[in-house]
């Protein structure tokens, strides 16, 4: 199974195990949830889905690398206690609670969640001295003398023998107490994660042309040769801080993520054009609808590698500033439910009010980074309003006369200036994405090009939220042409009701 299908399965038993009766109890007993053991190539996606099932279901996330550990860092420290049996006493040998145990209940006490997901990476290449203690651990759930709490659902993962030399392998005893998932790499389901992520869109537009170099393992005499989709991720991230720094993006860099000379020379060459297609073909001015001829024959007359590439070029130039858009209207509307119950606090300035506020986001950030679900969209959001709650700040410092109305009227006009300022990029966006359909239906009509613009920007939440709120004639046009609407609402309504299973 791929990546998708793997959090799919991994999502479902998380919720079957946390599902209770009518009387609060957990429906499968602890003993026999079995373990999840996620088997596949390094690098593959494995960790990443277990932060997004965490987030979607809003439950904890705690996770452990099992490399490290020893037999007495997982199963806690020996120490004798004094008992007395029968009347007579006896020396018994207990243990102190295991790191991995206490990180659960720290994580419980710093969240306040209760129920969520126990990760323990690298199962298979454990120590010796710990192998022995496992399978008690993958039946009763307990390292040592303790157990884990109820409500953690233990996830497991390891990588095959051919790519790690610790691997144990397990014996049949072991397995028949886990539900095992193998995952095989695979590019179209990786593309979807990676364009919620905002993956470069020069890695996904050469990979979506050489998709046989999205993942690749060679063993030579020399060295291993190894290429991996958290090289491709890690790559992207260093290639937008090179671009904003003005650095040179090269075989150099390039080859530091990805591990085959071949592969990273081709990228290199690939990105060398990306960057000269994005010149050559003037994107600002396709976006405002200024484009010469000159420009739309080109791309009339370009080949599929071109013209895929300007396609990815356009949505490199649309999409960022969409989810930014989008992402602002969520954290303005977030302040604007929170502002409402704060002008009903007479009780307090409107300074202290605002401390209030902040004290409150800050303790919610805290808790969900506790949770280790805080995701990177949530932590702009929380960034943004604490932005805003600053610029209430200065400007009572400023302009406040300790009135309790005419305060809090200044923290609403600097509320509404957002808002002006959010809805002035709306028109803007909107033309953008009109002129876009416009120049794509002039020259490549309804061939493979239009099929990539309508699918990224359906499967993109951000933009396709957007464009239910403000429209787009022609999104709304080939999109029924391509049969895509009708099923990307399905999809969102299965979404949405996973979501609503999740949350009950």
């Amino acid at each position: 199974m791929n990546i998708q299908e793997a959090k799919r399965e991994v999502k479902r038993s998380v919720e079957i195990y946390l599902a209770k009766d009518e009387f609060g109890n957990y429906r499968i007993p602890v003993e026999k949830q079995r373990p999840i053991f996620l088997v596949g190539a390094p690098g593959i996606g494995k960790t990443a889905i277990m932060e997004q099932i965490a987030e979607e279901m809003n439950i904890s996330l705690v996770t452990y690398s099992m490399t490290h550990h020893t037999r007495q860092s997982a199963l806690g420290l020996p120490f004798i206690v004094h008992k007395e049996f029968d009347g007579k006493p006896y020396d018994v040998t207990n243990y102190t609670m295991s790191e991995i145990i206490s990180s659960i209940y720290d994580s419980i006490e710093e969240s306040g969640i209760r129920e969520g997901i126990l990760f323990l990476d690298e199962i298979n290449c454990i120590s010796e001295t710990l192998a022995p203690s496992m399978l008690q651990f993958l039946q009763y759930k307990t390292f040592g003398t303790h157990r884990v709490p109820e409500g953690w659902v233990i996830v497991t993962a390891g990588n095959p023998p051919e790519y790690n030399r610790s691997v144990r392998e397990f014996d049949v005893v072991t397995l028949d107490r886990l539900r095992l998932l193998e995952i095989t790499p695979d590019f179209e389901a990786w593309k979807y994660y990676a364009e919620k992520r905002g993956i470069h869109k020069a890695i996904l537009t050469y990979l979506e042309i050489r998709q046989d170099d999205f993942y690749h393992m060679e063993n030579t005499a020399r060295e291993k040769r190894y290429v991996t989709a958290r090289g491709w991720e890690d790559l992207s991230e260093a290639i937008y801080l090179y671009e904003e720094k003005g650095f040179p993006i090269d075989e150099i860099l390039i080859g530091q993520y990805i591990r085959s000379p071949r592969i990273a020379r081709e990228f290199a060459t690939y990105y060398a054009l990306y960057e000269k297609y994005k010149s050559d073909y003037q994107i600002p001015a396709i976006l405002s609808g200024e484009e010469t001829a000159e420009i739309r024959d080109r791309a009339l007359k370009a080949g599929f590698d071109e013209r895929l590439t300007l396609t990815g070029l356009l949505l490199e130039a649309i999409q960022p500033r969409i989810r930014k858009h989008e992402e602002k209207e969520e954290a303005l509307k977030m302040l604007h439910g929170k502002l409402a119950a704060l002008k009903q606090d007479e009780s307090l300035s409107v300074h202290d009010r605002l401390q209030k506020l902040k004290d409150g986001m800050e303790r919610e950030q805290k808790q969900k980074k506790a949770a280790g679900n805080l995701s990177r969209e949530s932590k702009r959001a929380y960034a943004y309003s604490l932005n805003f709650i600053r610029a209430c700040w200065d400007r009572l410092d400023q302009e406040g006369k300790d009135q309790p109305q005419a305060d809090f009227a200044l923290v609403n006009q600097e509320f509404q200036s957002r808002v002006q300022e959010m809805l002035s990029e709306t028109p803007v966006l909107s033309n953008q994405l009109d002129h876009i359909f416009t120049f794509v239906e002039h020259v490549f009509g309804d061939d493979n090009e239009m099929l990539v613009l309508v699918t990224e920007l359906t499967v993109d939440k951000d933009c396709a939220s957007f464009i239910a709120e403000n429209g787009c004639d022609g999104y709304y046009r080939h999109n029924k042409r391509l049969m895509v609407f009708e099923r990307n609402q399905e999809l969102m309504e299965e979404i949405e009701e996973m979501q609503k299973k999740g949350r009950a």
